[in-house]
């Protein structure tokens, strides 16, 4: 009896050492992420984030899983997350300060209960902003000729997921855009934040309001999914979970495009996520990070639309990305420059050629293929929204010299 008193005294003693490390439980760093396999037939969808389980004691036997394999580890469990798309319940799990995210994940990967492990990682979005007066005349204005694009399509209809910083949806460029918003970010209340606003303007800002800039899509329907937080030093960050949980949001309410304007390690949970997304004929954007290898992750992985701001970066579409005046909170506009919102204007761009019944992804066609490109990578947008539409756009004189035009497109 007094050997089993002091077994949990000393057990009670373990717990609460770690539970008491708050760098550990605070620091996304300092955490991993453990996938345990559940049937994914027992879930049921419904209005919440990520739905429902029948199978309630199913999933309690995985919490209880999650604990053991918490208790064996030194971890303190933080919280879960179900995703039914992938056939997962995802635990998050402290880390104490003495030990290394990666080692503890190996070993636990190395569990025959355990799906996989990972340390979470952190991403960046890749962006800038500078307190200059809005200027009158947009990049994408003359060098995308928006308004001849805008008497084709304008994005009608079309669900587009922003995940990322908080959305400003009483901007007066961004009243009435936003379909739905959500905030995956944990322990952080939703707040207007100047990245996710200055994109969610690129992509809908609205036309013809007597104020501010025009979206590329300005009827489109905003998903505003807050996975990331600005932090006083005005950086944009985000994490796997925040990330993974927006993007498995997007997927189960039928968002059409999905805009990452952020980049960061390679990550296993968000690539079977991406998977997922593709397999569903979702376009995903994102922005090459020139600094980081391969151009980073999102934007490398397989099926994914990767943008630059800058020529010369292969494998990346050009867009505008330079000086390009945007909302931000507080009813006001600046010049922001990145390639975060380069990958915003192709967002946009794909909008339009959804509305016009082009733009899907598939296994056996490309989600870049339905654009025209120019020498330099940069995109001819009149050609490619007539080569959706099969109707005349901007100047058809100029277009057909570059052969891009089908023989029965005439003018209008």
């Amino acid at each position: 009896m007094r050997y089993a008193i002091a077994t949990l005294l000393l057990w009670l003693a373990a717990a609460w050492a770690v539970a008491a490390d708050p760098v550990a439980i605070g620091d996304p760093k300092q955490q991993v992420l453990v996938l345990l396999q559940m049937p994914p037939e027992h879930f049921r969808p419904d209005g919440n984030y990520a739905g429902s389980y029948g199978d309630g004691a199913g999933r309690n036997a995985r919490r209880g899983i999650a604990t053991q394999l918490a208790r064996e580890h030194g971890l303190t469990l933080v919280t879960s997350w179900p995703m039914p798309v992938l056939g997962a319940d995802c635990f998050v799990m402290a880390v104490p300060t003495s030990a290394a995210p990666e080692t503890v994940a190996q070993a636990l990967s190395r569990d025959r209960r355990v799906m996989w492990a990972q340390a979470m990682n952190i991403y960046q979005a890749q962006g800038r902003g500078r307190d200059d007066p809005l200027y009158a005349v947009q990049p994408a204005a003359r060098a995308w000729h928006l308004s001849e694009l805008h008497e084709v399509a304008t994005g009608r209809g079309v669900r587009v997921a922003i995940v990322d910083s908080g959305v400003d949806e009483q901007h007066p460029d961004l009243l009435g855009q936003v379909a739905l918003a959500a905030n995956f970010v944990d322990g952080r209340p939703a707040l207007a934040e100047a990245h996710g606003t200055g994109v969610a303007g690129i992509i809908s800002a609205r036309a013809d309001n007597g104020v501010g800039i025009v979206g590329i899509a300005p009827q489109a329907r905003v998903l505003a999914l807050r996975a990331c937080w600005q932090t006083p030093s005005n950086a944009t960050l985000c994490t796997s979970l925040s990330l993974a949980m927006a993007l498995h949001f997007a997927i189960t309410h039928d968002a059409q495009i999905v805009n990452l304007s952020l980049s960061g390690p390679p990550d296993r949970l968000l690539a079977n996520l991406l998977d997922v997304a593709i397999a569903r004929g979702i376009t995903l954007v994102a922005p090459v990070d020139a600094a980081a290898a391969g151009g980073g992750f999102p934007a490398s992985h397989a099926g994914v639309v990767a943008v630059a701001a800058d020529a010369g970066i292969r494998g990346a579409l050009l867009a505008p990305g330079r000086d390009v005046p945007t909302s931000v909170p507080g009813a006001r506009w600046q010049l922001v420059s990145g390639s975060s919102y380069a990958a915003a204007h192709v967002s946009g761009l794909y909008a339009l050629l959804r509305e016009l019944g082009a733009g899907g992804s598939s296994a056996r066609t490309p989600t870049t293929a339905v654009l025209v490109l120019d020498s330099g990578g940069g995109i001819d947008t009149c050609a490619t929204v007539m080569r959706a539409s099969r109707a005349c756009v901007c100047d058809c004189a100029v277009a057909r010299a570059t052969g891009s035009v089908p023989a029965s497109v005439v003018r209008q």
